[in-house]
């Protein structure tokens, strides 16, 4: 049995780079982690089907309706639609898969997508340079709502110069750019010709050029996938087979495993990846700095006011949260960059002084603005035990009342996406800083949940973006980390583990981007 090592964050001193390195790594094919430290277990053997858990079902199987990120469903859009490009989460380096090149020549104003030749969608439709401009253009669109706007909507025009060659301009200079296809819906492509039938039709017979196609979904219960017979890079995929369910529990999640029902989870529960080791399981886990934060509407009362952000920061122990919701196995932020990143700051995003939060509260009610508030949260165990030891912890305050409110996904994402929320629970995760930081805090961003509106803080992380040594970006995102500390959109009170949980005798997992793991290098050993 392999026992996969533990990714934190050895390998954040690889994101100096100021802009990315683009290479052509092939992914290893021994079952080794995507680190490739472990001793192989041999070479790779086809046949049977893996039994597989997501964290949450997407509402669609249309790409623009399913997360790239470990927590939502990343597997199954993989699996469907195949990728474009992925990474090597230690290096950072790019490894090109159904694109060959993706590259800019004038400081990330303008890139070049390179397609492989030849590639075929399952409907016998080719996978050319248009095939991806259609769909680039769906996902920048508003008014589709899609789950990755806040990455496409960079995209100011894509044009297919070639069956294989694609011309893209973004609205602004921004060189890490192919960041954003690793964690989003840009990566994954499908037939136009399907898209054009409907959504209905569609998630009835989802067309892409992935490893695998659909044989069944029954929404609320089991998505049934086989092998891609015409599959771009054979021999690949390994499996016969994926069965995929869909098991918001923690506790129920980690059961399944540890009784064999499951061979693979995307996890994002420390409790569970601390009791993998002693359950004979392996865990592959991205190392990631910032993490998830209450985040603060500060576009409305009460949280329009600085003094009240403030106040809920420093009446907070996040620790306290970190024991109740995670039994003390998870990792609070301290610094928004881990020591070895080339942008580490020793600038504290904790900091407790229950005299000066009282002061400020007391301070608000005097004004006539007492702290009142509901924390909008989701339904997961975890999500909600926060929600409540942070209101646990503020009812010690006089002149403080808080309510939680427990959603659904798709409800609590409504609400959030709607601004109707006083506080919720949001994230920036960050690998190279400038697309989770951006995305969070710049006001242009759909994805800014807490609204933040500051012009030093946007001309940070502008800086940031454009910079061309690590010193350049170094300075700017000092600047992003000292505006963020003065200005208190949200409460850092988890660090991020994207990650996997595997049986014994499943192997060649690799993960990239956000926690996204590869089906189409997956074997049994069994």
């Amino acid at each position: 049995m392999i026992r996969r090592r533990r990714l934190i964050s050895t390998a954040i001193a690889a994101l100096c780079s100021a802009t990315l390195v683009l290479t052509s790594c092939g992914a290893p094919e021994n079952g080794t982690t995507s680190g490739g430290n472990d001793a192989p277990v041999g070479d790779p053997v086809a046949g049977g089907t893996l039994q597989a858990i997501q964290g949450r079902e997407p509402l669609s199987l249309d790409p623009s309706d399913i997360s790239n990120v470990w927590t939502h469903s990343p597997l199954l859009g993989n699996a469907l639609y195949g990728t474009l490009i992925t990474n090597n989460v230690e290096t950072q380096e790019i490894e090109y898969s159904m694109a060959t090149d993706f590259s800019t020549a004038d400081g990330g104003q303008t890139f070049t997508l390179e397609l492989q030749p030849g590639l075929q969608f399952t409907d016998g439709t080719p996978l050319d340079a248009a095939a991806v401009e259609y769909n680039w253009d769906r996902l920048r669109d508003p008014s589709k709502g899609s789950a990755s706007l806040r990455q496409a909507e960079q995209i100011a025009d894509v044009e297919a110069v070639d069956a294989d060659t694609l011309n893209v301009t973004l609205v602004s200079p921004n060189p890490t750019f192919p960041n954003s296809l690793l964690v989003s819906a840009l990566n994954w492509i499908a037939s136009p010709t399907a898209l054009e039938k409907g959504r209905e039709a569609f998630d009835k017979n989802p067309v892409g050029a992935g490893p695998f196609t659909l044989t069944e979904w029954a929404r609320q219960d089991v998505i049934q996938l086989v092998k891609n017979p015409e599959y771009w890079d054979a021999p690949r995929p390994y499996l016969d087979g994926i069965t995929l369910r869909t098991v918001p529990a923690a506790d129920q999640r980690l059961n399944t495993l540890s009784t064999g029902s499951a061979d693979l989870a995307s996890e994002s529960n420390w409790l569970n990846l601390s009791k993998s080791e002693s359950l004979g399981l392996d865990t592959e886990i991205v190392p990631m700095g910032g993490g998830q934060y209450f985040a603060m509407n500060t576009r409305r009362a009460p949280f329009d006011d600085e003094r009240a952000r403030r106040a809920v920061n420093l009446a907070a122990d996040m620790e306290g949260v970190n024991l109740v919701a995670f039994e003390g196995n998870g990792v609070v932020p301290q610094t928004l960059f881990p020591e070895g990143s080339p942008f580490y700051e020793d600038i504290s995003l904790q900091e407790s002084d229950a005299e000066e939060a009282q002061r400020l509260f007391d301070e608000l009610a005097a004004d006539g603005k007492p702290l009142s508030f509901t924390f909008t949260t989701y339904s997961l165990t975890e999500a909600r035990a926060a929600a409540e030891t942070l209101q646990a912890q503020l009812s010690a305050f006089d002149n403080v009342e808080v309510k939680v409110e427990t959603l659904d996904f798709a409800a609590a994402q409504t609400r959030v996406n709607s601004r109707d929320f006083d506080m919720t629970i949001s994230s920036a995760n960050i690998q190279d800083p400038d697309g989770p930081l951006w995305s969070a805090f710049h006001s242009s961003s759909q994805g800014n949940t807490s609204g933040i509106d500051d012009g030093r803080l946007d001309a940070a992380l502008e800086a940031g973006r454009v910079g061309i040594t690590t010193e350049e970006r170094k300075a700017a995102y000092y600047d992003v980390q000292r505006r963020l500390t003065e200005l208190v959109p949200g409460v850092w009170f988890i660090q991020s583990p994207p990650a996997t949980i595997t049986g014994a005798d499943t192997h060649g997992v690799r993960l990239y981007g956000m926690g996204s793991p590869l089906p189409d290098g997956v074997w049994i050993s069994e």
